[in-house]
């Protein structure tokens, strides 16, 4: 297939646009960057230049292509008090992919996220299937929860002849050269001199490695069903404890419980997510896809030691 992928260029793209040249796919990258353009061409992918907010050039590409892969989302604007912004500058661009795609069965996979699904217990694929009414009011929520809305805009699409497909990520998608919340937990512990956790740490994280969600995002695109929610979860629920466990042995760090009140002073704006506890299972998705993870788990990806070089290394 010709398949256009948007966030291509980033930490899971990165490794997506390669699993689907190696499988005989022809990879169509949206570049908002000179950079992210030579990093597509040397790939292997063709560039097309633009950014989310140009909608004319995401319909042009989806137009040309016999699949969707929507992976970019405006993560610096979420994170920095805009979760609502990015949120429907989202929904403006799976509304074009579905324009586009209409009446064609063509694949269109969403890439969304299940921290803070069902906090407490291990969340599935059947979670957070949300009604119309509810979508609406999730849309106005300044935080992850709105991008349940979106999720449920790209399933509805199966109503308008599109083979939609939503791949939750958990919070973690580890990997040597992770630019995300390992490596910022690292970060943090270098810098404040304690490997920290929050309450007695026994919270736990799902996690998965970027090409074992690399390979599933191929196996999406190329065989889910219509309407499918997958999983790309490797560990279940990693206690945030054993996380800060093996950062401490590594930079022989002590290892301590942070106190609540003292969160957002020691670990800054990864305070809010440090402390959910959101296991999730894949069960489901290996039976309907056939995906089962082949990389290392989260911690034995921590104890091969690429977290912890320095650039002097």
């Amino acid at each position: 297939m010709r398949v256009f992928v948007t966030g291509a260029s980033g930490w899971i793209g990165s490794a997506v646009v390669p699993e689907l040249i190696g499988a005989g796919h022809q990879v169509v990258g949206l570049a908002r960057s000179d950079a992210s353009a030579a990093a597509l061409t040397a790939a292997g992918a063709e560039v097309r230049r633009g950014t989310l907010d140009d909608l004319d050039v995401l319909r042009d590409a989806a137009a040309e292509s016999d699949g969707v892969i929507h992976l970019a989302f405006k993560h610096d604007i979420a994170f920095s008090g805009g979760f609502t912004s990015a949120a429907e500058a989202d929904r403006r661009v799976v509304e074009t992919f579905g324009e586009v795609l209409a009446g064609s069965d063509r694949p269109f996979v969403l890439a969304s996220g299940l921290a803070g699904l069902v906090p407490g217990r291990v969340s599935t694929e059947r979670d957070g299937l949300i009604s119309d009414s509810e979508a609406d009011a999730a849309r106005q929520i300044d935080g992850p929860q709105a991008r349940q809305a979106t999720a449920h805009l790209t399933l509805s699409l199966v109503k308008a002849g599109v083979r939609s497909s939503v791949l939750r990520l958990p919070p973690t998608v580890y990997g040597d050269g992770d630019p995300g919340f390992m490596t910022t937990i690292v970060g943090v512990a270098r810098e404040k001199g304690v490997s920290g956790y929050l309450g007695d740490g026994s919270n736990r994280w799902p996690a998965v490695h970027r090409l074992d969600a690399a390979h599933l995002f191929r196996l999406a695109l190329e065989k889910a069903p219509a309407g499918s929610v997958l999983h790309a979860i490797g560990d279940e629920g990693v206690p945030i404890r054993a996380v800060a466990e093996v950062i401490g042995r590594h930079l022989d760090l002590p290892v301590a419980a942070i106190p609540a009140e003292a969160a957002a002073e020691h670990f800054g704006w990864i305070a809010g997510f440090l402390g959910i506890d959101c296991p999730a299972s894949a069960v489901l998705t290996g039976e309907l896809l056939g995906w089962q993870p082949t990389q290392p788990g989260l911690l034995d990806d921590l104890d091969k030691g690429h977290y912890f070089r320095t650039t002097s290394a």
